[in-house]
């Protein structure tokens, strides 16, 4: 008898590390995209951003060599170059609208303009969209002054290079759905590019499954604490959903699931993707939308009820940052890019490409999530409903303590059920879609089910 316990006990025990096993699985297509991410190109893009002297909003849009206007069609044209190589799947324009005077950083009824470029996808059938931003336009020390040079080689040069390298990579693959890849304008004036396009967003309908803005993310050192830090970058997550409902609340505060919104479970995704495709860079989970008491271009995006997130270097210079260029008391100031580091900037872009990527070649999440509460036991009964759409492969069961910011275990099941030996009083739970791959979709919370 003891001799058959073991044996089953191992079998068991073997049985879920072969299930782990499936959840390890990496593309190597997906492997080669973050190999081609190269550096050099994205220092080459960021010193032609700053030839452009300022990229206000608000600066010249007549002239072809300075201003917001040039760089607006010198990045136009490199994604035109880039969709020769898209069979016809990528389209670029310069989306014109109109922002009234706000008496504030607008002064005057202006005309501005988001660069997009928009990878069509190749099932007609699948709505979904992802979406990546930067935010183009810069400023120096007075937001206002829109004729001083504002270099904006890391703030936010660093964020459009990254997407144009994405993007260079990334056209020249299919994927199911629809990536865009953004450079936002009037991010300094008030986040206007980016509200522009998620009130279109929302009115149009998008499925949009996730947005990621990265804004200042080549910069590995800090000023005054001198700390160098070029293998941690931040993502920003939101917790309670602005558009919560009154229903969603309710379950939200029956299961302690403030720390599970759809934001938070996107950055945990983007964390366990770069660990598996991205060598020597951790992403912290900061909980909190943004940095303390600013925003960036992802706020109106969650403020109409979408998935985004928001990657962030992980120690910023203030010498570098909103100022003048100036040499003063023996220090430098400006966001110049001889102060950034482009070996850390690949690796954000290389996890920002990797996240993009899983998501793209994933199924469509579970839907009809639930866990059962018909009884009490030490076992959590898990149920869900398959999606439409892409075959499934399989799915994985997501387990982490309460305490713990990320998951720690991973179950993969074949059915759309399972029972696992972890009670629901003392772990929290989430359930993927993947394919034999390996892609996952975004991990969906369980709420309670009879």
């Amino acid at each position: 008898m003891k001799i058959l316990s073991f044996v089953f006990i191992f079998t068991i025990g073997l049985s879920f590390q072969i299930s782990n096993a499936q959840t390890t699985i990496s593309d190597p297509e997906i492997k080669k995209m973050v190999s081609e991410v190269s550096a050099t190109n994205m220092e080459a893009t960021i010193n032609k951003l700053v030839s452009f002297g300022t990229r206000h909003t608000l600066s010249d849009t007549k002239s072809n060599t300075r201003g917001i206007g040039a760089a607006q069609r010198w990045v136009k044209a490199e994604f035109d170059k880039y969709a020769l190589a898209s069979n016809g799947r990528l389209t670029v324009k310069i989306d014109y609208f109109t922002v009234k005077a706000d008496g504030k950083r607008i002064v005057t009824d202006s005309q501005l303009g988001n660069v997009m470029a928009t990878l069509k996808g190749t099932d007609p059938t699948d709505d979904r969209v992802l979406i990546i931003s930067g935010h183009l336009d810069s400023r120096a020390t007075d937001v206002m002054n829109t004729t001083i040079d504002a270099p904006g080689a890391n703030d936010d040069g660093s964020g459009v290079a990254a997407l144009m390298e994405i993007s260079r990579i990334m056209c020249r693959r299919e994927f199911p759905f629809t990536i865009i890849f953004v450079a936002v304008v009037g991010e300094e004036q008030g986040l206007y590019g980016a509200k522009h396009l998620a009130d279109q967003a929302k009115t149009e309908n998008w499925n949009i499954v996730a947005m990621l803005n990265n804004d200042m993310i080549g910069n590995s050192l800090s000023n005054g604490t001198g700390l160098r830090d070029n293998i941690n970058v931040r993502v920003f997550s939101e917790t309670i959903p602005y558009l919560e409902t009154e229903a969603e609340a309710k379950i939200r505060k029956a299961t302690n699931r403030e720390n599970d919104s759809p934001s938070r479970q996107l950055a945990r995704y983007i964390k366990s993707t770069t660990n598996q495709y991205v060598d020597q860079l951790n992403i912290q989970l900061v909980y909190r939308n943004d940095r303390f008491l600013r925003g960036g271009d992802h706020t109106p995006f969650s403020q109409n009820g979408f998935t985004a997130v928001r990657l962030c270097e992980m120690n910023e210079n203030y010498n570098h940052q909103h100022q003048d260029v100036r040499f003063e008391n023996g220090t430098q100031y400006g966001d110049l890019p001889e102060f950034m580091d482009f070996e850390y900037m690949r690796k954000v872009t290389c996890a920002n490409l990797a996240s993009l990527s899983n998501l793209g070649w994933a199924p469509k999440a579970p839907t009809n999530v639930g866990i059962k509460i018909n009884e009490l036991t030490n076992f959590s009964d898990l149920v869900w409903t398959a999606p439409e759409g892409k075959k499934v492969y399989g799915y994985n069961v997501l387990i982490r303590e309460t305490s713990s910011s990320h998951w720690e275990k991973t179950v993969f099941v074949k059915n759309t059920t399972a029972t696992i030996p972890y009670s629901k009083d003392n772990y929290f739970f989430a359930i993927q879609s993947i394919d034999e791959l390996g892609h996952a979709s975004l991990p969906v919370f369980p709420i309670p089910m009879k």
